[in-house]
């Protein structure tokens, strides 16, 4: 067995998603500055930059007990907050539209300037792309952040599961697209040209998963490959979704088809956490890895819920498109200190 990878070190556990309310500068130094959040995730993040469409990707949250009744697209959580039983979300979003390098340097710019004013915490930078790709974000993020990934405060995440992206299902399906991305990053981490970069600790998000042949498919490639993963992110949007107006018409533009969060995914995504949670501790080369659980957590006992089925960490998506930041003081106001 080869020697474990870094373990991440979140406290408190809780921390946002991924998602389109952590894109920019704004949106990261309010996070960071949220005492209840123990890290902060950066948007998904390609090597240039995703081409965003403002008519194609939009995001609507909507009722799960009554899908008909959401007709605005790309909500405020001002707005949103106004339709307290909107707790479920669909989008047709791609990645960030903003490259890797700005948010690196967004994260020097907020550990300066936050410098003093409270306790470090982590960054978790979202990427993704092809393998090759990916292996170039974890040698950029390894050189960028070199003092920051020393002293342990930033880690990196393979975003392998969106279902939006036409023609490209999620390589998180697949035992050899996943082995593929492993084997390229161990590459990356023993590159003998760079014997000066640290360590950085990376973990992949995965998509739903329903059936018992792709949890296999995961648990295989990383037998097979992937025993230096730190984490793993479970669950993304699950996709195939679509909500309709009153009148019968698609909410979010063209055909309507998106990948919905929230309430709705909830009990998936548990699902997924206690699978994902038992096979891992099952193995003892993959006990190690860290099981992020996200999907559908908005208060207290939807957190309470996700670390009884095994997550170490518990990440917040569509509850912070709805209520804004402060659902996380939220949470651990209801916890009162029960991490």
């Amino acid at each position: 067995m080869s020697e474990l990878p870094p373990p991440i070190k979140i406290n408190p556990p809780l921390i946002n998603s991924a998602n389109p309310w952590a894109s920019g500068d704004v949106d990261l130094e309010r996070l960071y500055l949220c005492p209840s959040t123990g890290a902060v995730t950066t948007r998904t993040a390609t090597l240039d930059g995703f081409k965003h469409d403002d008519a194609i990707h939009r995001y609507t949250f909507f009722d799960p007990s009554n899908p008909e009744t959401s007709k605005s697209t790309n909500p405020t959580p001002q707005e949103a907050s106004k339709a307290p039983a909107q707790k479920a979300s669909l989008n047709t979003l791609g990645y960030s539209p903003y490259a890797l390098l700005q948010y690196m340097q967004w994260i020097c710019k907020i550990y300066t300037t936050c410098s003093g004013t409270q306790p470090i915490k982590p960054f978790i930078i979202s990427v993704t792309g092809t393998p090759t790709e990916v292996s170039e974000c974890y040698t950029c993020i390894a050189d960028y952040l070199s003092e920051y990934i020393t002293a342990g405060h930033i880690y990196m995440e393979i975003n392998l599961s969106c279902p939006n992206i036409p023609n490209k299902p999620p390589p998180a399906y697949s035992k050899d697209a996943l082995v593929e991305y492993f084997r390229r990053l161990r590459f990356a981490m023993r590159d003998k040209l760079r014997p000066d970069l640290p360590r950085l600790p990376f973990g992949i998000k995965t998509p739903p998963y329903t059936h018992a042949s792709e949890y296999n498919e995961l648990i295989s490639a990383l037998e097979e490959e992937g025993d230096q993963v730190s984490f793993i992110t479970c669950t993304n949007t699950l996709g195939s979704c679509l909500v309709l107006s009153p009148e019968g018409d698609p909410v979010l533009p063209g055909n309507g088809i998106g990948g919905m969060a929230g309430a709705a995914l909830h009990p998936l995504a548990l699902g997924n956490v206690a699978t994902i949670r038992r096979m891992l501790d099952e193995r003892p080369s993959l006990k190690h890895i860290t099981v992020i659980g996200i999907g559908g957590v908005e208060d207290e006992k939807g957190y309470k819920r996700m670390r009884a089925a095994g997550a170490g960490v518990v990440g917040v998506g569509t509850a912070l498109g709805v209520k804004g930041v402060e659902v996380f003081e939220e949470i651990e106001k209801g916890l009162k200190g029960g991490w």
